[in-house]
């Protein structure tokens, strides 16, 4: 660890598609090779994260955990302070609470009109009812009226807060209220001190130092001793978040040629041919792969430049999420200095 900062958190990401039992397997081995972390997506029309948490609650003794993230778009933060409370009171208080506004959701006639307000009020009304002595919450869009309490103790009042954002106004509300501030799909040290330059703004109109918000950049990854074949499949994975969130970041310039190619690919359901069209160094603005010495490299990379926690997102692994994991533990972790 190095002595002017806090030592430098490892997570992993894991989707939520898998059988009952499973996220419990791989969240005991995370725990055991060294991971810091283990975070549940809470992507469109996937499960949702509560059990998949669960799991990993009981399976774990050491571990953070936390949903990145709960969006109060399409769950109301009454119900996502409950998911919350069951998680960490399970975890014996190791649990953190993301909140973050999503994308794609038009496909599901979802509106997300003023979605950084929302996304303020959202955890306004969560905080006041973890806090349990029934204040109320004035809010424009989640208002709790006094005396509302919930019904069962809580295992903290004061919930861990990670904001997941991109942009100028949901980065500067994480540096205004948020204990942590993800920056998901993004493997680009470049884009650290943009973000960190947004967080000093929102901060310093709380009246906050920047420096109080943990930076979390994770996407996908995978590892693998042929790194060669690791890159290859990982460029599938990658297409879609180029198409989504690649206009998000400022230091790189995406050819709009090259961005509409690879959208006419994934309108087509052609992950692979979307993939094919990547090239390396736009590759790894958005993702971890190759051998474990080149991922660790990468990883540097993100510390060296500031970042708080790296995570490692799904798949992990070239045919197996265990063995990617594995890697990660016994590989990569010890070439890092955090």
């Amino acid at each position: 660890m190095r002595a002017d900062r806090p030592r430098v958190e490892i997570g992993i990401g894991l989707q939520t598609d898998k059988a009952p039992g499973r996220y419990g397997e791989l969240a005991a081995l995370a725990e055991a090779v060294g991971i810091d972390v283990v975070t549940t997506f809470s992507d469109l029309l996937f499960q949702p994260p509560v059990g998949a948490l669960l799991e990993i609650a009981r399976a774990t003794s050491r571990v953070r955990l936390g949903a990145a993230c709960w969006n109060p778009f399409t769950l109301h933060p009454y119900e996502i302070a409950g998911q919350f409370a069951l998680i960490d009171a399970e975890s014996d208080g190791r649990a953190y609470l993301g909140l973050a506004k999503g994308t794609w959701l038009d496909a599901i006639g979802v509106p997300q009109d003023r979605a950084v307000a929302r996304l303020r009020d959202a955890a306004g009304h969560i905080r006041a009812l973890l806090a349990g002595d029934g204040r109320g919450f004035d809010s424009e869009f989640y208002p709790l009226q006094q005396g509302i309490r919930l019904r069962y103790p809580v295992r903290r009042p004061d919930a861990p807060l990670l904001i997941g954002a991109w942009g100028p106004l949901g980065v500067g509300l994480a540096g205004r209220i948020a204990d942590e501030l993800k920056v998901g799909g993004s493997a680009n040290p470049d884009l650290v001190p943009v973000v960190r330059a947004r967080l000093e703004a929102g901060a310093s109109r709380a009246r906050r130092s920047g420096d109080a918000v943990r930076l979390v950049f994770g996407a996908v990854t995978i590892v693998d001793e042929d790194g060669a074949a690791a890159r290859r499949a990982v460029r599938r994975e990658v297409a879609m978040y180029i198409d989504a969130i690649g206009a998000l970041d400022p230091t790189i310039d995406i050819p709009a040629d090259l961005r509409d190619r690879i959208r006419e690919r994934l309108a087509r359901d052609d992950h692979d041919g979307a993939g094919a069209l990547v090239p390396d160094d736009l590759l790894d603005r958005f993702a971890f792969a190759g051998t474990p010495e080149q991922v660790a490299a990468h990883a540097q990379r993100l510390i060296d430049a500031g970042v708080g926690r790296v995570e490692f997102g799904t798949p992990h692994g070239l045919r197996d999420e265990a063995e990617g994991i594995r890697l990660i533990g016994e590989r990569v972790i010890p070439l890092l200095e955090r």
